[in-house]
């Protein structure tokens, strides 16, 4: 039977039932029920638009968003979005998803953290911003009926989530610092970890090698 919560349907297929153990499992109970959330705002936001878009790739990409937060799949060599966003694609080619297709759910997943860029190019992508950007910053909550937001947060509740979710965020970025240099993670590690001094880009170009 298939799960419906605020008139948004989950795809009812193997592909979704297996991104959602996957998360499910690596995943802690706040970037699970984040994610989950996620896919449902990004899927009303863009029913709102009128948009086309497969709703397959937009579930994996609001599912694998914060992947790169996990114990799991972490890395320190790049940007915890990329984390997600490669293991997104890796998980949609072994599931016969065709590359074109998979590319659109890496991309989606990368910029999520990107302001505006991601708004201007496929649906899949932009709609994986559009969900974080209601659960995270409140941009577009308005949009959302009231009856609907309390529909889908009586499935996936947000108990002290703002705090939770920047206690995920430190977690998941502190043992790299480097690759927040030029986008928003580095309010994170600025504010909650001590000692830590953020990039600057114009000191990068003033300090590069080159005489002039």
């Amino acid at each position: 039977m298939a799960e419906i919560i605020a008139d948004v349907e989950v795809p009812e297929t193997k592909l979704v039932h297996e991104a959602t153990e996957l998360v499910r499992d690596a995943a802690s109970p706040v970037v699970f029920h984040h994610s989950r959330r996620v896919f449902f705002w990004a899927s009303m936001r863009g029913r709102l638009r009128g948009w086309d878009y497969d709703p397959e790739l937009l579930y994996v990409g609001a599912l694998f968003h914060d992947l790169g937060l996990t114990e799991r799949f972490a890395r320190t060599d790049q940007r915890f979005e990329i984390d997600g966003a490669d293991e997104a694609r890796r998980f949609l080619l072994e599931h016969g998803v065709a590359e074109d297709r998979a590319r659109l759910v890496w991309e989606g997943i990368a910029l999520h953290t990107t302001p505006e860029i991601p708004w201007h190019m496929a649906p899949e992508i932009a709609l994986v911003t559009s969900g974080v950007e209601v659960d995270v910053l409140g941009i577009g909550y308005d949009e959302i009926p009231a009856e609907q937001r309390e529909a889908v947060v009586a499935v996936h509740p947000r108990p002290d989530f703002k705090n939770n979710i920047l206690k995920e965020f430190t977690h998941g970025i502190a043992p790299r610092p480097d690759t927040t240099f030029g986008n928003v993670k580095a309010d994170v590690l600025e504010r909650f970890v001590p000692g830590y001094v953020r990039g600057n880009f114009v000191d990068t170009i003033l300090e590069s090698p080159w005489p002039e």
